[in-house]
């Protein structure tokens, strides 16, 4: 196992004395005296495990221990606060921090700290480790299989369940911790604090079980002939307060003349949901830009006779691994945030429609979603097989 530690304290005694008693215990130690300096030595060595002072001058421990989660989100980093600094080690652990131990440390309860936190790095190993055989094992047995696309699209979803899963589950083991803390040391705040915290996440477990069972059901789409703004225009009004909440400029624009379309409204106003919401955190994840973000919404006439849907934003957009990514199960640019499966629904109900959906999106460019729909009676493009009636 990688041995190498960062230990970032501004006081030189603290350094010297943990740098010995590290040493001695197997790890190779690299120390720095501030935030700044740690995020160098970081960028250069890789350390898997850091032990960082609460309080320092500049960048404090909770703002390194963000930017550090930034750079690497599997690096374990144990907090050392003071005694009065109890409600700080709180909140470093609501960011991440693996643990904290207080001052003046005790060498027994530092030790225990770092072993759980290699046993969470070996324990991530392994599953990469399990990850890697799987996946090569999946590779190797589609080759061998008449039908390798169902069972790939079958590989994929698993490993994103089990993804989605491992978040929800670091989430939790958060809200213990709290609550066991809250009942050793009859403190309310704690206990209410890991109660929300555990209400949360509860709420995740849920909201990716009803999409999951959601997106398993088959849609039984009720097509009918109506105006094509209905649907963009019910989204729009109860998603602006929303939007007037992030502070981000929110338009719907509708072109004249729309002709009728013949879709299912309330199918695509979930479909046109979820790429708003997206659209919307988006914005809410650009928190440098996010007075200035704005999100477009438009409804138009397609060539041909169709209708076509665009929902654009004026995000920090995406790279192109991303955007390849995107419809697949599980897959979330939003982190445990996402459950993984909103896009790939709305582009199954643009295809039960017989249309498609695409987007466009770029590095500091936003991003747009273009949902086409075909006139009726008409097959959209690629779409052999699929109701020409829809």
């Amino acid at each position: 196992m990688d041995m190498d530690l960062l230990l970032v304290d501004d006081e030189e005694g603290i350094r010297t004395v943990l740098s010995l008693s590290l040493a001695d215990a197997g790890y190779r130690v690299h120390t720095a005296r501030t935030g700044e300096e740690a995020l160098a030595v970081f960028d250069r060595v890789r350390p898997s495990l850091v032990l960082t002072d609460i309080k320092m001058p500049g960048m404090d421990g909770i703002e390194l221990l963000e930017r550090l989660k930034h750079r690497d989100p599997d690096v374990e980093v144990i907090m050392i606060t003071g005694h009065g600094d109890i409600d700080l080690a709180i909140q470093s652990i609501q960011h991440e921090a693996a643990d904290f131990v207080t001052k003046p440390i005790n060498d027994a309860i530092l030790g225990i700290a770092l072993k759980r936190a290699r046993e969470r790095l070996d324990m991530r190993r392994r599953l990469r480790q399990y990850t890697t055989n799987l996946e090569q094992l999946v590779a190797e047995k589609t080759r061998e299989l008449v039908r390798a696309e169902r069972l790939a699209a079958a590989g994929q979803a698993a490993a994103g369940m089990a993804h989605a899963i491992k978040n929800i589950a670091g989430g939790l083991e958060g809200c213990i911790f709290l609550l066991e803390q809250g009942l050793r040391q009859d403190r309310r705040n704690y206990l209410e604090q890991g109660w929300e915290m555990l209400k949360s996440n509860v709420e995740k477990i849920k909201d990716l079980s009803l999409a999951l069972l959601d997106y398993s059901r088959p849609e039984e789409l009720r097509p009918r002939l109506v105006d094509p703004a209905g649907p963009l225009e019910e989204v729009a009004a109860l998603m602006r307060p929303r939007a007037a909440e992030l502070g981000v400029d929110f338009h719907l624009e509708k072109a004249p003349d729309l002709p009728q379309a013949l879709l299912d409204p309330e199918a695509m106003h979930r479909c046109l949901l979820n790429l708003v919401v997206n659209a919307l955190d988006a914005c809410a994840e650009d928190q440098e830009r996010r007075a200035s973000c704005r999100v477009e919404l438009r409804v138009e006439p397609e060539s041909g006779g169709g209708v076509r849907y665009v929902v654009r934003d004026t995000g920090p957009g995406m790279d192109t691994q991303a955007m390849d990514m995107l419809f697949t199960l599980f897959f979330s640019t939003k982190g445990g945030a996402g459950t993984g499966l909103g896009l790939a629904s709305s582009r199954k109900i643009v295809e039960q429609h017989g249309g498609a959906l695409d987007v466009e999106s770029a590095p500091g460019q936003g991003t747009a979603f273009f949902v086409r729909l075909p006139a009726p009676g008409v097959r959209a493009a690629g779409d052999k097989g699929k109701n020409p009636t829809i």
